[in-house]
């Protein structure tokens, strides 16, 4: 009688974990409908995407030429950002921190193509010299907006320079 109870015991508990378990594994991901089809369509194209806590940025194509773009995903309105894009400029590549503070981006301009840090709460940039010299290509912003990942090319060959910002 008594291995009948830890069988019977031990068959709900295997239950149990099943159903907690099933209910964990349902699909948690879901598209945001509403902002992703606003962003579809509007005659721009959308790429190079980065993501904070609440905020997108990502590269925006209109006509062919491409500025930084920001969102607030929550209202899915777009934050403007002062003093950030150029006439004379190209941006290649941008990321975000987690609370949307700064952004880091690359551009092309004549013939640089410069990194740089933009405060978005003061509306200030810094451009950002790389302790070798080599051209950056791409650029990665961590949560806290402190550090940077940046693909650099020197001499035909891609490193990865990492890079901790001062405030």
């Amino acid at each position: 009688m008594k291995s009948n109870f830890y069988v019977d015991q031990s068959y709900w508990y295997c239950i149990f974990l099943l159903i907690v378990l099933g209910g964990c594994m349902s699909n948690p991901m879901r598209p945001m409908h509403g902002f992703n089809d606003a962003l579809v369509q509007t005659s721009k194209t959308y790429r190079e995407p980065s993501v904070g806590n609440k905020w997108l940025v990502a590269l925006a194509s209109y006509q062919g030429k491409d500025q930084i773009e920001m969102f607030d995903v929550r209202t899915r309105k777009r934050v403007p950002l002062p003093g950030i894009n150029r006439a004379d400029s190209q941006p290649i590549s941008v990321s975000v921190s987690a609370d949307g503070a700064r952004l880091a981006f690359v551009q092309q301009r004549s013939d640089r193509t410069e990194l740089f840090i933009y405060r978005r709460k003061l509306g200030t940039l810094q451009r950002i010299d790389l302790t070798q010299k080599g051209i950056p290509r791409r650029v990665t912003l961590d949560s806290s907006g402190k550090v940077l990942a940046v693909q650099v090319s020197r001499q035909g060959r891609w490193d990865v320079e990492i890079i901790r910002l001062q405030g």
